[in-house]
């Protein structure tokens, strides 16, 4: 009899669920889950991701969205979260506590904090099952993760924060003044507007990087994700109007942009490399940035090799797998 075990990441602005059905992973798909709207978001993101978790036999969870401004702590954030999952998911939903395990409702209400943003930890074990002295480099919309996977260091965002192993930018929604507050055009540095008239969505949209199966939210704006809206708004961020005729111009200032960005994540990398004793010998790309992920392991002079092709997922499904491995994660270690 086949057994099936759905793993979810609930994210701040993303839900994302795999399904593993005796070791294999048949599904994987990221639904939009604005929470902080309500949790109403979340329940229309479970609504849409029906097909994929009925028949389940096992449910596991991790989180990283008691972080969203719906909730006034992590603790707060956590325990509703667990206390809804469980009403929805039924008897059978565990929830991921790093190295403490897997416990359910109950036992996430005595030790919330084992639970709030463990999501990266599950991944990162997954990973040191299959691959020794490997570094996973997961980034997704809004973060990257950088781990050493045999041994990762911080336990919270606040000790990630401090070890490198979390730098806070991601593939599409991170606002470019917090990357860079100035850029380049024409042949002049000049200052950038310190608002959020564009994302990294748009940059990468303007430099033609971006499928837009990876960006399920609004834009800034509220306007389209056409080059030309945003092109648009990431000009107005230069304090000017910009047109098409003109594209290639700006993606030079784009790809400055992005240099900053990749400038981070490599830095935040070299951070975790540079602690005494750590031997790595390669990386594990994960997340919708894993390409993103590839070329900071070129950088590093590391052979890499995705998370999906790692789990040995199948062709049609390891992009996929790839790009929401803690959903899958959470389900294998379950």
């Amino acid at each position: 009899m086949t057994t099936v075990t759905i793993g979810y990441d609930v994210g701040g602005a993303h839900l994302k669920v795999a399904r593993i059905e005796d070791g294999r992973v048949t599904a994987a798909e990221q639904f939009a889950c604005a929470l902080w709207k309500g949790l109403d978001q979340l329940d229309a993101a479970l609504s849409a991701a029906s097909q994929i978790t009925r028949g389940a036999d096992n449910h596991a969870v991790t989180m990283t969205g008691e972080l969203c401004e719906l909730f006034t702590t992590r603790h707060e954030g956590v325990v509703a979260l667990s206390s809804h999952l469980a009403g929805h998911l039924g008897s059978s939903a565990r929830f991921y506590m790093g190295l403490k395990g897997f416990g359910d409702a109950s036992a996430v209400a005595s030790q919330p904090l084992s639970v709030a943003s463990a999501n990266f930890l599950a991944t990162a074990q997954a990973v040191a099952r299959l691959r020794p002295k490997a570094l996973l480099i997961d980034m997704g919309s809004t973060t990257t993760d950088i781990i050493a996977c045999d041994r990762p260091q911080g336990l919270s965002d606040a000790e990630r924060l401090q070890t490198g192993e979390l730098v806070y930018t991601g593939l599409t929604r991170t606002p470019v003044p917090s990357i860079t507050t100035r850029g380049v055009l024409a042949g002049q540095w000049q200052g950038l507007a310190r608002d959020t008239f564009a994302t990294m969505a748009d940059v990468r949209r303007v430099l033609g990087e971006l499928t837009e199966d990876v960006d399920h939210h609004d834009t800034a704006d509220g306007r389209g994700k056409s080059v030309e809206e945003s092109l648009a708004r990431l000009s107005r961020g230069f304090g000017r109007d910009a047109e098409l005729r003109h594209l290639a111009v700006w993606q030079v200032a784009a790809a400055h942009i992005r240099e900053e960005q990749l400038r981070s994540i490599y830095d935040g990398a070299i951070q975790v490399l540079s602690r005494p004793g750590l031997e790595i010998t390669s990386v594990a790309a994960a997340g919708i940035g894993a390409s993103v992920a590839s070329g900071i392991a070129h950088r590093l002079g590391l052979e890499c090799i995705t998370f999906g092709e790692l789990i040995g997922a199948n062709e049609p499904r390891r992009l996929n797998a790839t790009r929401y491995a803690p959903a899958v994660a959470v389900a294998m270690l379950a």
